[in-house]
C-alpha cells in the first residue's frame, strides 16, 4: 500500500513530496520473481542469465562509452561494440513481446574522432529484428567543452520495440499545448478545439532551451556539480529522462532493467511510478550508492529534481552573467558579442 506523508518534505522545491511505502522495500541481490527491487553487484552476463524469457517490459540504461574513464577499460570501438552486441542479445531474449529497450548513447572519441555511437549501435538491434519507433535526441545546455571542434550538447536515445503490438501511453507523457486555444478552421469539426485537452505530444527532440515549460519540448538537464541529484559517478544521468521512459513504455507492476545501473538512476525512476526495478552494476561504491538512494526514496528523503521544472535561465542582471570588464575593452568580438547590450 502506498501512503503520501507531505510532513518528510522539505519544502525546498528541488524535492519532491514522495510517495512513501509503509513498509520499506528490501532490495534482493540476486533475480527474485517475487522481488519489487533487484539490485545485482557483478557482471551483466551473470545477472541475464538467470531472468527468464519474455518478462522484462522495458530495458533501460546509458551503457558505458569506453571514453577512457577510470572505471572504465580502453578497448577499440570493435571490441567494445563485439562485447554489447553479446549483452543486446540477452536482453532481446529477456524483453517481452510487448517490451521496449531505451539505449542512451553519446558519442565515442578515439584519437580526436568522434564516432556516432547511436549510429554504431543500430545494426545491432536491427539484426535481432528490433523496430526502431523513435531516435530521441536529447539537448541539454552544458555538456563537453572542446577547443577543436564544437562542444557536445547532445545525446540520443534509441528506441526499439520488440514487436509491432507494444506498450505506448502517450497521455501520461503529454506537455502542455503552446496554443491549447487552436481551433480547426474547416471540415466536419470547424469550431472545435484541435488540440488534445491533455497536452501535445512531446516529440522526439528534449530540449534544454527554452525559459517556460508551456513552450519546451522535454525540458530535462544534464546532471553536473549544482544537480541536486549530483552523486560520485562522471556519466549520471537524471531521473526525470528515465521517468519519461517509463511512463510511456510500461504499466504498473511491470519490471524495468537497467543493465548498467551505476548509481541506480533507472531503479529509482521505476519505483517511483509503481513499476518493479531490476539492475546489475559491477562497480561496489556505485551499488552502495544506489542502495542508499533507494533508502532514501522510500523513507521520504531523496533529493530529485521535479519532472518538467523549468530549466533557469538568467535575466543579465547575475553577475556571472554579465561580460567582464577586461573582455569589454578587447577590439575584437565577434557578431553576437557586438550585438549583446553591455550592462
Amino acid at each position: 500500500m502506498i501512503t503520501f506523508d507531505k510532513s518528510l518534505s522539505s519544502g525546498d522545491d528541488s524535492m519532491r513530496n514522495l510517495p512513501l511505502f509503509e513498509t520499506p522495500k528490501e532490495i534482493a541481490d540476486q533475480f527474485n520473481p517475487d522481488a519489487d527491487v533487484v539490485l545485482y553487484q557483478g557482471d551483466v552476463n551473470e545477472l541475464i542469465a538467470t531472468i527468464p524469457d519474455d518478462s522484462v517490459a522495458l530495458v533501460v540504461t546509458s551503457p558505458p562509452y569506453n571514453l577512457g574513464k577510470d572505471y572504465e577499460d580502453r578497448v577499440s570501438i570493435e571490441k567494445y561494440l563485439e562485447a554489447q552486441t553479446q549483452v543486446i542479445a540477452q536482453l532481446y531474449r529477456i524483453l517481452r513481446d510487448d517490451g521496449s529497450i531505451c539505449w542512451q548513447v553519446g558519442n565515442f572519441v578515439q584519437d580526436g574522432e568522434v564516432y556516432p555511437l547511436d549510429i554504431l549501435y543500430y545494426s545491432i538491434f536491427k539484426k535481432l529484428n528490433l523496430f526502431l519507433r523513435n531516435r530521441i535526441v536529447w539537448h541539454f545546455g552544458h555538456g563537453l567543452h572542446a577547443s577543436k571542434r564544437f562542444s557536445g550538447r547532445y545525446e540520443t536515445i534509441l528506441w526499439f520495440t520488440k514487436s509491432d503490438k507494444y506498450i505506448f501511453n502517450l497521455d501520461a507523457v503529454r506537455v502542455p499545448s503552446k496554443y491549447p486555444g487552436k481551433r480547426h478552421y474547416k471540415g466536419p469539426n470547424v469550431g472545435k478545439p484541435s488540440g488534445n485537452p491533455l497536452g501535445k505530444n512531446p516529440s522526439d527532440v528534449w530540449e534544454v532551451l527554452l525559459r517556460d515549460w508551456e513552450e519546451a519540448l522535454w525540458d530535462i538537464p544534464n546532471v553536473k556539480s549544482n544537480h541536486p541529484e549530483k552523486t560520485i559517478h562522471p556519466c549520471q544521468y537524471p531521473v526525470e529522462l528515465v521517468e519519461r521512459c517509463v511512463l510511456a513504455l510500461t504499466n504498473e507492476g511491470d519490471w524495468v532493467f537497467d543493465p548498467y545501473a551505476g548509481v541506480g538512476t533507472s531503479l529509482i525512476a521505476a519505483v517511483m511510478h509503481h513499476r518493479r526495478a531490476m539492475g546489475s552494476e559491477k562497480e561496489a561504491q556505485y551499488v552502495d550508492i544506489a542502495n542508499q538512494r533507494l533508502a532514501a526514496y522510500f523513507n521520504g528523503t531523496l533529493n530529485v529534481r521535479p519532472m518538467g521544472k523549468p530549466v533557469f535561465v538568467p535575466t543579465g542582471k547575475e553577475k556571472v552573467s554579465q561580460i567582464p570588464e577586461e573582455w569589454k575593452a578587447q577590439p575584437q568580438r565577434t557578431l553576437l558579442q557586438k550585438k549583446r547590450k553591455y550592462k
